[in-house]
């Protein structure tokens, strides 16, 4: 039953990654013929203004050039997330790397069930010698971890062209002032060592658990509207997306809320 429970709860993040980010356009940003838009969402839509409840996030990233020329390797993906959001990672198992790395997505699973916080998709194009460029994808397992004694979030990606492999991106998790508070900063090895490029990476953090009797949520949030409005704007979330030439593009997500009434 536990594993049923798993899988379909897999299967939810996974179908509102598409729902989230399809709500609302995406904040494009460009560079010369580099191109990369910027999407994600916030669910549910309705929150109390003076409380954090659990939600999901939803954030993606796609990269394209605007002469079809092959872009150039995303090596730095950097995430800061409002301030009124709070990740909680108390009562949750960590993971270890070398858990995850090598293995497939079955055997990460398997391996660390208990810590998993979300889920996603990659999609990559291979480029072979003397071969047209040909797209690979694959899913993203989103696990609470420690890495060096830090803690990070674990993007566990498999796929299985041109070979099978998986791949661990360590998003570590630090703090930051203003507008954010939250950060998740990932450095990306070359995809299939110098097969290919990435061209778009999506996750959804959504997790709910159970922990001295009480419920919990790994991201939980309000709606940050001033007294007697109903509504707010607000910056979701801020995308850093370096890349190996030195270009850096750099996208702000403003997203709304509306208060939730007792």
């Amino acid at each position: 039953m536990r594993r049923a429970r798993l899988k379909i709860g897999l299967t939810l993040l996974g179908t509102a990654l598409a729902v989230l980010t399809a709500s609302a356009p995406a904040e494009v940003v460009q560079s010369g013929n580099l191109r990369v838009s910027f999407e994600g969402g916030l669910a549910p839509h309705s929150l109390p203004r003076n409380a954090r409840v659990p939600v999901a996030v939803t954030l993606s990233g796609h990269v394209i050039t605007t002469d079809r020329a092959a872009p150039p390797q995303l090596r730095t993906i950097s995430l800061a997330i409002n301030r009124n959001g709070k990740l909680n990672h108390l009562g949750l198992p960590s993971c270890r790397y070398h858990q995850i790395q090598p293995a497939s997505t079955r055997e990460a699973i398997q391996a660390c069930r208990d810590s998993i916080v979300g889920t996603g998709e990659f999609r990559a194009n291979v480029v072979l010698p003397e071969q047209s460029p040909f797209p690979s994808s694959g899913r993203v397992i989103a696990f609470n971890g420690l890495l060096h004694g830090r803690r990070v979030v674990f993007a566990h990606i498999y796929g299985t062209e041109p070979l099978p492999q998986s791949r661990v991106l360590a998003f570590e998790v630090g703090r930051t002032k203003g507008a954010y508070r939250t950060t998740l900063t990932a450095e990306l090895p070359r995809v299939a060592a110098d097969w290919g490029y990435v061209s778009s990476v999506g996750l959804t953090l959504d997790r709910k658990f159970q922990y001295r009797g009480r419920s919990r949520s790994y991201i939980s949030a309000g709606c940050p509207a001033p007294g007697g409005s109903t509504v707010a704007t607000f910056r979701l979330a801020r995308a850093s997306f370096g890349f190996e030439d030195g270009r850096v593009l750099t996208s702000t997500l403003f997203r709304s809320c509306k208060v939730r009434t007792p």
